[in-house]
């Protein structure tokens, strides 16, 4: 069996819509951030439907509160023998094929189908992500997204860098850094050893509780770093996204004007989804 986990933060329904959705051909489980109010006739179509759910964490954009809510899921669904494959998504996603294809593309599978690249001389935001996790950051208490949180942000990168902090010396962190998207496909057997791996390096867990983005980090570092599973690495996660700005966000929101782009990707999947304004979009997926 092949387990969807999906990561929610807002539109309980439309979450309920995807869940529903994907039930069909896989077990599905959600973590609704606890900032969520959650209507109880939609989670009583969930429990209707075997749609197992939790809200353990108030997730904050850019800290750890993010993988936190990923490792209960994971617990979650793990906690189910018959699962064998994991697939990690939003609850702003959208599957763009047939279900059942999916579910039988990853039948058998053992490779990892994620983002994995190393984290050296990369910028965003003109800055270079390395740094995400050699300095410290706590935005599990610090709002990044709003003003002071961004200048609280320019101020302690500065700051530490003039100071040289180096988190990795001090933790004596021996591993490559790598980053990659959180929304991937990945085997039982990955989840359980970077479960395990946090579990008994300690050294490590405090490494990505305290950076920024560590949700982008820690699966790829760890497994990128193990010889049993860096070569089941395929490096693509069949997952459409947009990075341009549309309907105010970023990356974009997708309407039925990129109907045609989605059809003509390798994805499975696609996310930013809204209820309303990619109503026509999933019409038109729906109506093939």
């Amino acid at each position: 069996m092949q387990a969807i986990l999906i990561l929610a933060h807002k539109n309980v329904q439309q979450v309920v819509e995807l869940s529903r959705k994907l039930n069909s051909n896989f077990n599905v489980y959600i973590h609704f951030d606890k900032k969520m109010t959650l209507d109880d006739n939609c989670l009583k179509i969930l429990e209707n439907e075997n749609i197992r759910y939790i809200s353990q964490e108030d997730v904050k954009w850019g800290s750890w509160s993010i993988v936190r809510a990923t490792i209960a899921l994971m617990n979650l669904a793990l906690s189910d023998k018959d699962n064998r494959y994991f697939h990690l998504i939003s609850g702003q996603d959208w599957p763009i094929i047939n279900s059942q294809e999916i579910y039988d593309f990853f039948e058998d599978k053992n490779s990892i189908y994620m983002e994995r690249y190393s984290a050296d001389r990369v910028k965003k935001s003109h800055e270079e992500i390395i740094n995400w996790q050699k300095y410290y950051y706590y935005y599990d208490v610090i709002n990044r997204r709003k003003l002071y949180g961004k200048i609280f942000h320019r101020l302690t990168m500065k700051l530490q860098g003039l100071l040289k902090i180096n988190k990795f010396k001090k933790l004596k962190i021996n591993l490559d850094i790598y980053a990659g998207s959180q929304w991937g496909s990945l085997p039982r057997d990955a989840v359980e050893f970077a479960l395990d791996y946090l579990d008994s390096h300690e050294n490590v867990y405090k490494m990505f509780e305290t950076g920024f983005c560590s949700d982008e980090f820690w699966l790829p570092t760890i497994l990128a770093n193990s010889s049993k599973f860096r070569n089941r690495y395929e490096n693509y996660n069949y997952h459409f996204i947009k990075w341009t700005e549309q309907h105010g966000s970023y990356p974009a929101i997708l309407d039925e004007n990129n109907f045609i782009e989605l059809r003509q990707s390798k994805a499975f999947f696609a996310r930013k989804f809204d209820a309303d304004i990619s109503r026509k979009l999933i019409e038109k997926l729906e109506s093939e």
